[in-house]
């Protein structure tokens, strides 16, 4: 009979708290927050929906080009340095946006965001070194990321409102461009490694097997874990059906997420209270990434995604009928549990489905495909919202996209693949 020993303090959470605390500072980046400079920055500078949207398209296609590079620098060389290099491009920009005039200048310097993205679905440089520090404690390491990460969403979108009413659009992003990067570039120079084995340590901070049916204390190395190379996971229909599904759900979500905002206020609702219930959002995204991140390492992954997607579609719904302040908030909560879902969902599956050898790379190949999904709904959803002066057939799209894509998900079940890896050097 096999035991595993542990070591009692494992670097592995030293990193996760690292990337915890890097996650919950990028929030000031332009993510949860940039819904509410929309209306100021649009009514100052006369920038329409659609060139909005198009900025994030931008942030999105930049990422699509440079992420298989960045997926297979973290394979590599870990994301230590990517980190800050990141943090510091994209820092400027955000600094830079206080002194715009123009729209093409927002896409512009959106764009140059996305060189190497520190969130959203192309941010390979703090869920890969999770997912590779861990295996059976994986769902918990990644519920603690993605909590603190949400709670960055909690401070700051209400802090981001408060800066706009008392300085001003343009120098509340010079402020939260400061904020973001002053302790993002140090923690990830000291605490970040590539991965256990660099340091001589196994996944999950186990010791060794021991063989106790022996009376033996001697190490035996795990071959248990199995690994894709990049060629032969993307020749397997799972896979494509997989990034298909997350491109689809992405198409969904980004949409969502940049214009609910401006779609509640066009409603009526007051901005101070649309911003505070923005803030709903991500403390119910750190709930549900909690409790489903505990929940993924006792349940097949693919059924807490289903959740997920059924989630956000009716949280969609609630953004159509949602005219009232107590139909908008339960929307931004209900659409916070199930951005949870998902995005622990996306973080937990590659992993588990293709192992941590080639994850950088694997989720390289990928993720342009969830990016072209991402940055295609924003413009879209401003034109229509342009052309017509309402979201509400481009909500009931995606409502109906998103019951296909659960379905699709719930019977979407491992690769099988015999190779067992006994290297990861």
């Amino acid at each position: 009979m096999m035991l595993y020993k542990y070591r009692s303090l494992y670097y592995g959470w030293v990193v996760v708290i690292a990337l915890a605390l890097t996650g919950c500072l990028s929030m000031t980046f332009a993510t949860l927050n940039f819904g509410l400079f929309i209306r100021p920055m649009g009514d100052q500078l006369g920038i329409n929906r659609a060139t909005f949207g198009w900025a994030m398209s931008a942030r999105m296609g930049v990422g699509a080009i440079t992420s298989p590079i960045v997926g297979k620098l973290i394979d590599r060389y870990g994301s230590r340095y990517i980190i800050s290099f990141a943090t510091i491009i994209t820092a400027s920009a955000v600094g830079c946006l206080g002194f715009i005039s123009y729209g093409w200048q927002l896409v512009l310097l959106f764009g140059i965001m996305g060189i190497i993205a520190m969130v959203g679905p192309a941010n390979l440089a703090i869920s890969v070194p999770v997912a590779k520090w861990f295996i059976k404690k994986r769902g918990k390491a990644l519920a603690v990321v993605g909590a603190t990460s949400a709670l960055g969403g909690v401070i700051f979108v209400p802090l981001s409102q408060i800066f706009i009413d008392l300085y001003g659009w343009r120098n509340a992003w010079i402020i939260l461009a400061f904020i973001g990067s002053f302790l993002i570039i140090p923690v990830s120079l000291i605490f970040v490694r590539r991965q256990p084995e660099d340091l001589g340590l196994h996944p999950d901070g186990e010791l060794s097997l021991i063989n106790e049916s022996q009376n033996s204390t001697e190490e035996v190395i795990d071959s248990n874990e199995s690994f894709w190379t990049v060629r032969e996971a993307v020749v397997t229909v799972k896979f494509w059906l997989l990034a298909i599904v997350f491109g689809s759900v992405m198409f969904s979500l980004s949409t969502i997420g940049l214009h609910r905002i401006p779609n509640f206020v066009d409603q009526g609702l007051d901005p101070t209270n649309v911003a505070f219930a923005t803030s709903l959002d991500p403390l119910a995204f750190g709930i549900s990434t909690f409790l489903f991140g505990f929940l993924a390492d006792k349940i097949p992954v693919r059924y807490i995604g289903a959740i997920g997607m059924l989630g956000l579609a009716s949280a969609i719904y609630l953004s159509i009928i949602g005219n009232t302040s107590l139909l908008m908030s339960l929307s931004f909560i209900i659409f916070g549990l199930a951005m949870g879902a998902i995005m622990m969902m996306n973080n937990y599956i590659w992993p588990d489905y293709y192992g941590r050898k080639f994850l950088g790379s694997i989720r390289g190949v990928v993720t342009p495909i969830t990016l072209i999904g991402s940055g295609a709904g924003a413009p879209f959803a401003g034109y229509i919202n342009d052309v017509t002066g309402s979201y509400n057939s481009i909500w009931i799209f995606m409502v109906f996209l998103l019951l296909i894509d659960a379905v699709i998900i719930a019977f979407l079940n491992s690769p099988t693949n015999k190779r067992k890896n006994k290297n990861y050097s």
